[in-house]
């Protein structure tokens, strides 16, 4: 903030101390050879090569000033919200599936069989891989985002390692799209449907192999996958009970201007995201 101030009184006084310089020169060395009339003229033009130099060079640095202090509000107030974000999924879901817990071992301690117990297990089950999910997801908010190229893909690199090691299956992650081709909306929503892709692999597949696959098409565009030699779906799996993450990234991928793909092709289920190059997003 000093030095922008130092700056704006510079952008202030330079003109005047420019005329002021240039007065002194022309009386104190150049009135024997220099007309008034010549000196009146040549003044405005001084203050202009002046100001197209030093001025501007101000501004330019100004400017950047300026810049850097909002991308700084920008990175403080999304850490700010993460927080506030983190503060409420740990105050109200995880706290909220924790109590569930509770009353599902209550239920774990009564006699009861048939139906009824299958269902307890089932519910726990599920009450177990949310509350994962929740505190996976406090975890990534609470820790700043990282500066470095591609950082964002870090995350997904872990869940895969996380889907393979719960599941015992083999993982692979090829990614080769240049960060800086994609915009920072498209990495928050493909970062959403993968994670979500990754999800739905760890609790329904039973795979043996998982891969995440990022290819660029060289156009602008791009495709993202998930796939996995699990047990898959048959029919279409957008209208299969429970499959809610699968139509959120339809959603989201529609909404980005993305083709969206959930196919079984031969022993491999592919959750596919494609760009058609010089698309916009």
């Amino acid at each position: 903030m000093r030095n922008d101030r130092t700056i704006k009184w510079l952008i202030l006084l330079i003109p005047t101390l420019t005329i002021g310089l240039w007065e002194y020169i022309r009386h104190a060395f150049l009135l024997p050879y220099l007309s008034m009339e010549l000196g009146n003229l040549l003044a405005p033009f001084i203050v202009l090569a002046v100001t197209l130099t030093l001025v501007r060079s101000l501004f330019a640095r100004l400017e950047q000033s300026q810049q850097a202090l909002q991308r700084e509000k920008g990175t403080n107030a999304a850490l700010e919200e993460r927080e506030r974000l983190a503060r409420e999924l740990h105050d109200g879901i995880s706290q909220s599936l924790f109590l569930l817990a509770v009353k599902l071992d209550v239920l774990d301690e009564m006699k009861i069989d048939g139906p009824v117990k299958e269902l307890a297990t089932g519910l726990r089950e599920t009450v177990r891989v949310m509350h994962e999910d929740v505190r996976q997801a406090i975890a990534n908010l609470r820790l700043p985002p990282s500066p470095a190229a591609a950082a964002w893909v870090v995350p997904l690199r872990e869940l895969l390692g996380e889907t393979a090691e719960m599941s015992e299956a083999q993982a692979d992650f090829s990614w080769s799209i240049p960060d800086v081709s994609l915009s920072d909306k498209e990495k928050v929503e493909l970062h959403a449907c993968l994670r979500e892709a990754l999800i739905n692999v760890r609790k329904h597949a039973n795979a043996t192999k998982v891969l995440v696959v990022g290819e660029a098409d060289g156009f602008g565009g791009f495709r993202c996958a998930v796939e996995d030699d699990g047990k898959g779906f048959s029919g279409d799996p957008l209208q299969s009970p429970g499959r809610f993450g699968l139509r959120m990234v339809r959603d989201r991928a529609t909404a980005m201007g993305w083709n969206f793909l959930a196919e079984r092709r031969g022993d491999w289920t592919i959750v596919e995201l494609r760009k058609q190059g010089g698309a916009a997003s």
